[in-house]
């Protein structure tokens, strides 16, 4: 094999759906609609959360935070995804591709991040009721805000920025629609130790560490709910956290499973690889508006305000 170093003007294949080619125009429509619900949904959350004042409390700025980490994720990926369909691209530059995978990378441990801090306020509120207010007052909340910030856009770019020093000599040919730091990392004939090493403190040390963090949260919901006297009480707590649950599987489900799909690749088919991937960047965009919108009712009421 010819060995190719590694330029800044190197090209990478993208893959679509193997084997549907001759359908991606109809394939566009339903996954550009994907995209523009996710789009609307979130932006709809968004204006929802800035322009109702009852809905100035942590747990919405919270959500805010998540619609807006899940709209740039949409819009990291919708160029790639979309541009494949319409046959406009078919090949990205080492330069963009290092981009993009640094977005998802950034946006993925910050929506793991934001998940935490939820998981936090609904500790407080359900086991410190009555210090809530004090505890997340708005200048919290901001500290909270930069500090998810900070966590992930400072931890991510050493292991993207390596990736453009390394050389590239396997096919360079994607397993997805768009750039994964997995995927350039397996194309590589460098010493990769370091992105390995360095890889699996990130998954360690953000989404690893925050489902811990999330799970004892809510063992300790658990055993505050329960020592509550009053059935109907008990499910009254359960019911404010349903919401966030569903949010947290939305999230953790796509990427357990496109772990493994990039752990066994090897007995997977090609489509399987694009599926799994799609999921990840798409279901829980898509998901958590519909979630948070069926399940809280200050929101429910004031969508259903905003379109009457």
């Amino acid at each position: 094999m010819t060995f190719i170093s590694n330029v800044s003007d190197s090209r990478f294949v993208l893959i679509g759906f193997p084997g549907l080619e001759v359908d991606y125009l109809w394939i566009f429509i339903p996954v550009s609609s994907v995209y523009a619900m996710v789009f609307l949904g979130n932006c709809i959350v968004l204006h929802v959360i800035r322009t109702e004042p009852s809905l100035h409390e942590p747990m919405f700025y919270f959500l805010a935070m998540l619609a807006l980490t899940d709209l740039c994720m949409e819009l990291s990926t919708v160029y790639t995804v979309l541009g494949i369909l319409l046959e406009l691209i078919q090949e990205i530059s080492l330069d963009s591709c290092i981009a993009q995978s640094y977005f998802i990378n950034d946006l993925s441990f910050a929506a793991s991040s934001v998940l935490l801090a939820m998981a936090f306020g609904r500790y407080i509120a359900i086991c410190n009721p009555l210090h809530y207010s004090s505890i997340l007052n708005n200048d919290k909340i901001k500290k909270i805000g930069m500090a998810i910030l900070g966590r992930s856009s400072l931890l991510v770019p050493p292991v993207i920025i390596s990736l453009k020093f390394l050389n590239y000599c396997h096919p360079r040919i994607l397993s997805h629609s768009f750039c994964l730091h997995q995927d350039l990392i397996r194309m590589a004939c460098s010493d990769i130790r370091f992105n390995s090493i360095y890889g699996l403190f990130l998954v360690i040390s953000n989404l690893l560490l925050d489902a811990v963090l999330i799970l004892i949260s809510y063992i300790m919901i658990l055993h505050t709910v329960l020592a509550i006297a009053s059935g109907e009480e008990r499910i009254k707590s359960l019911q404010t956290c349903v919401s966030h649950i569903c949010a947290i599987l939305v999230f953790y489900i796509p990427i357990v499973g496109l772990t493994m799909v990039h752990r066994f690749r090897k007995h997977l088919s090609p489509p399987v690889h694009v599926l799994m991937g799609n999921i990840y960047i798409l279901f829980p965009p898509l998901m958590n508006p519909i979630i948070y919108s069926i399940k809280t009712q200050q929101i429910q009421k004031r969508i259903q305000k905003l379109f009457t």
